[in-house]
This record gives C-alpha cells, sequence and structure tokens, in this order.
C-alpha cells in the first residue's frame, strides 16, 4: 500500500519527504494515544512508569517532527505561531 494518492513518479523529492514526515507526524500521535491508554489502566506501578517515560519519548518525537514541518511545509509557521503558546481562546 501506498502512502501517496497521486503517482509517486510525479511527485516531487521534496513533497516525498513531506509525505514522510507527516505520516511520522501521525505515527507518533496515535503512539502517544496508545500508551497513555495502557498507562491509564495498568496497575503495575513499574511497568506503568516504562509506559509513562515512552510516551513521553513518544510526544518528543511528534514534537521534533512538527518543527521539522514547520521549518519545511509552507503554512506551518504561520499558523504554529497563531496558535501555540497563546493565552485565551484557541479558535477563533
Amino acid at each position: 500500500m501506498s502512502n501517496y494518492h497521486e503517482p509517486s513518479n510525479e511527485l516531487s523529492e521534496k513533497t516525498k519527504s513531506l509525505t514522510r514526515a507527516l505520516n511520522s507526524l501521525k505515527e507518533e500521535i496515535e503512539a502517544v494515544d496508545w500508551y497513555n491508554q495502557r498507562v491509564d489502566v495498568e496497575k503495575d506501578e513499574a511497568l506503568k512508569g516504562i509506559l509513562k517515560h515512552n510516551m513521553i519519548e513518544e510526544i518528543e518525537h511528534a514534537c521534533m517532527t512538527l518543527e521539522w514541518l514547520r521549518r519545511n511545509m509552507e503554512g506551518w509557521d504561520d499558523h504554529l505561531k497563531e496558535f501555540i503558546f497563546k493565552e485565551g481562546e484557541i479558535s477563533h
């Protein structure tokens, strides 16, 4: 199965890199969700701590990928500056 919706031979290398980053970001966020659910139900405190550590590492990976997207894909920088680390209402 391909991650591309258009013929890959017609896509630029930049678009292929962006697709890799976007798919990686989706996967990292999905992993955060999985670990968060596991932490929520785990009774063994030692395992819970390991799972929480793993979740935090997935958040780190997602943040690094998001920063790469901010630097390399149009639109991310402007919108992140508009919404991230701001007080008050999030939506317009």
